[in-house]
């Protein structure tokens, strides 16, 4: 999962889930250049019209929250720590609810 974090290009994804990510960045930086391509593209790979769903809607949800976070100047957790800060195990230092 770190590795992942850090950067997934290099973290030997396999081929499907590295062509899932590139369609993750793809739809965070460019929405509207989406063509029907990328979804066959995907599907080629092996994923269902259901995946795909799921999977743009978390992209799509993680965009949202985080642009909402940013027009709003909201500050990450005190708590939080970036994965290039150490591999820690983070659940000791989640805080309670």
């Amino acid at each position: 999962m770190e590795r992942v974090a850090t950067d997934w290009r290099t973290a030997g994804l396999s081929p499907a889930d590295k062509s899932l990510a590139e369609w993750a960045v793809a739809v965070t930086v460019d929405p509207s250049g989406m063509r029907a391509e990328a979804i066959t593209r995907l599907r080629n790979m092996g994923f269902s019209d259901r995946a795909i769903h799921d999977a743009a809607q978390v992209v799509s949800y993680f965009n949202y929250i985080n642009r909402m976070a940013d027009a709003l100047g909201v500050d990450e957790e005190a708590w939080l720590r970036r994965w290039e800060d150490g591999a820690a195990d983070r659940r000791d230092e989640t805080p309670s609810c």
